[in-house]
């Protein structure tokens, strides 16, 4: 009897930390997939300032790289946006985590639940 109420316990402990992962996917605003990265590029002229020694390069440019439904894509990206896109990106990053974190109660709440079901089935054992 003891075990049965320390796994209900575990069980209602595992579905109260499912529903917060619940409610914070909630709260997230917008979301964007993919990776920003800053470039720097060397222009064709001649005597430009990009082929000085030193040479200072034109940018930075920005630029995001994706993958959704399985095909690749880039997009440029304009500076005075970069926060914005940085924001969208942390905002995916975080409903991953926590998807994968759901992923693994959901899974540990399975098994429990699976666990409780057969105990329940067994008949229980006479002292002797």
């Amino acid at each position: 009897m003891l075990e049965t109420r320390g796994m209900n316990q575990q069980i209602q402990a595992l579905r109260t930390q499912i529903a917060g992962i619940k409610k914070q996917i909630t709260q997230l605003e917008e979301l964007r997939p993919g990776s920003l990265s800053r470039q720097y590029n060397v222009c064709g002229s001649p005597g430009c300032r990009c082929k000085a020694t030193p040479p200072q390069k034109h940018g930075p440019y920005y630029h995001l790289s994706y993958t959704r439904r399985g095909k690749g894509g880039t997009r440029a990206v304009q500076k005075v946006d970069v926060p914005v896109v940085k924001a969208h990106l942390a905002n995916y990053a975080r409903l991953r985590t926590l998807i994968d974190q759901w992923i693994e109660l959901a899974t540990d709440l399975s098994d429990l639940t699976i666990e409780a079901a057969r105990n329940q089935k067994k008949p229980a054992r006479r002292p002797r």
